[in-house]
């Protein structure tokens, strides 16, 4: 390499070059406060830890793209075009409140979680009908088409605008929370929800509002994207993770936390682009590829040293009784009657299966003992993780990586659990120490960063690609002979996590979950046996993860992703968190519907959203919540 090639890579570290990403970092913030501001006051406000935000930005974004095509060039059709974007996804969202999360504000928080995921599919779906899977870029915006020099750089006048936008949008925001009677509602259900319906408040119509701000918000800042960004299918989950930390960072339901750590995340992000690659010390460092996972790193620190978020509060102690849920129990002899014939039942199957049926009930088998380990720490520990594939990829790669060096595929099995559970040691320690959806949201962040680390470690993981030549053993070359190795390693391991719960650890958890100061009183150490079911939990995702990997044979990094993690808590919900066969039922179910609604329509995630959305409304207690009232009915009657 010539020395001018070698100067041409290097990185422009000059004053003009990182004023110029400071600025195009601040453009972006704009855009993302925008977004981040809705979700936090409709989290405020209403509780609900909304999924389908990123779905409102993809519609503001395909919605405005569609407008201006049919209004036509202009100042007035582009602006026109933008504005009304913003104001029919507003008015979406407000249908979607008052016809779908209305009847769910008395259900379970998670179960919320559940029906906005649905929604997130469907809406997928019917972008996908209405605009097709092509990328669309939408034109410049009139009067902003040209650039500005400054420090001798040309910096779009586009660029400018969403600078001054972003401050102007927090402005407008806090004269309506500030100065108008709505706002001071607002900001009473937020401070205190109860309280301000016991006072008169009509909590119906101000959720409704609250939802159509925060959806036109959503949408707004999807508009003005188009002309920087194309409208893609895949838009609505990455702009919910950065959104989902923006909030997080800031504090949930706080308006400036957001808008600085929009800022901050934005900034951040433009400048690991502007630096690229580094060489010091003889080393090469890629700050390019920390544009990936910087948002995680700066939302796990701040949460470890600030756990409410940098403008949020301490989360107070709720007022009145805790919601506790009836004493473990021994299964019924019935019970176990059933749960013996369900294992005769799938020891005997293989004799009348084909080698494709034989394939899917291996993969029931692989995810129901990863959602098993989830609703164990979930369930009975009351920890909700947002990042639980983290452990299933970890012991997958571990499995991979240790049968590749030449170990023989029984001692991978063997040891890849625990890796897996090391992983969790280390991300519970600090896991642990929070409560609630900041929690869930830091399970998330290390999941994220676990992903980044094994997406991009190309030497050691093969990066993107994957590992690939993880095949069984030669005695278990047949599908016949894995499904009987996958039905004792995953059955045997929920067996193990269930007989746990029944021990004094597991009352233990139970103890720390419903009412963690008596539990301190009478001398439980509450953080450590937490610390510790979410290291089990980690140990048996890995299980999972190792027999995945060899049923597969190969590997990818979508093994540790968030869509994964997501599937995990479907599975849980939909089985019904509050029985310990639920996430099996769930697992079983989910894997099915995906695996057959995939085979008959081109929209299978709008169908599969439907019908989750149908089980949410009918069978909020889950399938398996279901079957358990019905089975204790009829035993009722028939005592009677």
């Amino acid at each position: 390499m010539s020395a001018f090639q070698e100067r041409q890579n290097e990185p422009d570290l000059s004053l003009s070059a990182i004023f110029v990403q400071l600025l195009n970092g601040l453009a972006a913030a704009s855009s993302l406060f925008l977004v981040a501001a809705g979700l936090s006051l409709i989290f405020g406000v209403t509780r609900i830890v909304n999924f389908a935000h990123g779905s409102l930005y993809m519609l503001g974004t395909y919605t405005a793209y569609s407008l201006v095509q049919w209004f036509g060039g202009g100042i007035f059709g582009f602006w026109g075009a933008v504005l009304l974007a913003g104001l029919s996804v507003g008015l979406f969202g407000a249908l979607v409140e008052r016809l779908l999360l209305r009847r769910l504000y008395h259900a379970p928080e998670l179960l919320q979680l559940l029906a906005t995921f649905a929604l997130v599919l469907v809406i997928r779906d019917f972008a996908l009908w209405a605009w097709g899977p092509e990328d669309l870029l939408g034109p410049r915006a009139p009067g902003l088409e040209g650039a500005v020099a400054i420090l001798g750089r040309r910096v779009p006048e586009y660029d400018l605008f969403l600078i001054v936008l972003g401050p102007v949008v927090l402005g407008l925001l806090w004269l309506l929370l500030t100065r108008t009677r709505w706002g001071t509602l607002v900001r009473a259900a937020t401070e205190d929800r109860e309280m301000a319906g016991a006072l008169g408040v009509n909590q119906a119509w101000l959720f409704t509002s609250v939802f159509a701000l925060g959806s036109f918000l959503a949408g707004l800042g999807g508009a003005i994207q188009i002309p920087r960004e194309p409208a893609v299918l895949t838009m609505d989950l990455s702009i919910l993770s950065d959104v989902f930390v923006v909030v997080v960072v800031g504090g949930m339901g706080s308006i400036p936390g957001a808008f600085l750590a929009a800022v901050i995340i934005g900034v951040l992000k433009a400048m690991c682009i502007g630096i690229g690659n580094v060489s010091a010390f003889g080393m090469e460092f890629s700050f390019s590829k920390l544009t990936l996972v910087v948002e995680f790193i700066v939302m796990a620190v701040v949460l470890v040293i600030r756990p409410w978020g940098l403008f949020g509060r301490a989360q107070g102690v709720p007022r009145g009784t805790a919601s506790v849920e009836p004493p473990l129990s021994l299964p019924s002899p019935g019970m176990l009657k059933a749960l013996a014939a369900a294992l005769l039942a799938l020891t005997l199957l293989p004799l009348v299966s084909d080698r494709y049926t034989l394939v899917l009930l291996t993969d029931i088998l692989v995810f129901a003992l990863f959602a098993v380990s989830l609703h164990f720490i979930m369930g009975p520990a009351g920890m909700h993780s947002f990042g639980h594939a983290a452990y299933f990829g970890l012991g997958a790669y571990a499995a991979a990586l240790l049968f590749k060096y030449a170990l023989p595929m029984e001692l991978a099995l063997l040891l890849a659990p625990l890796a897996a559970g090391l992983g969790a040691l280390v991300f519970g320690w600090f896991c642990v120490r929070l409560s609630g959806v900041y929690l869930a949201m830091l399970t998330l962040a290390f999941a994220q960063i676990a992903w980044s680390v094994v997406y991009q470690w190309d030497a050691f993981t093969g990066g993107s690609n994957g590992l690939v030549g993880v095949w069984p053993a030669q005695w278990l070359s047949g599908k016949t002979a894995f499904y009987y190795l996958a039905l004792v390693l995953c059955a045997g391991g929920a067996l193990i996590l269930w007989r746990i719960l029944y021990s004094p650890f597991g009352y233990a958890l139970r103890a720390g979950r419903d009412s963690p100061l008596r539990a301190d009183a009478i001398g439980i150490d509450v953080r450590r046996q937490q610390w510790l079911g979410f290291a089990l939990a980690g140990l048996f995702a890995g299980v999972a993860g190792a027999v995945y990997a060899f049923s597969k044979g190969s590997i990818s990094p979508d093994t540790l992703s968030i869509p994964r993690s997501v599937d995990g808590l479907v599975m849980v919900l939909m089985g019904g968190i509050q029985t310990l066969t639920g996430a099996v039922a769930g697992a079983a179910v989910f894997t099915w519907l995906q695996d057959t609604v995939a085979r008959q329509t081109e929209f299978w995630r709008a169908l599969l959203g439907g019908i989750i959305l149908f089980l949410v409304l009918v069978f909020p207690q889950g399938i398996a919540g279901f079957l358990r009232e019905r089975w204790e009915a009829r035993a009722g009657k028939r005592q009677s």
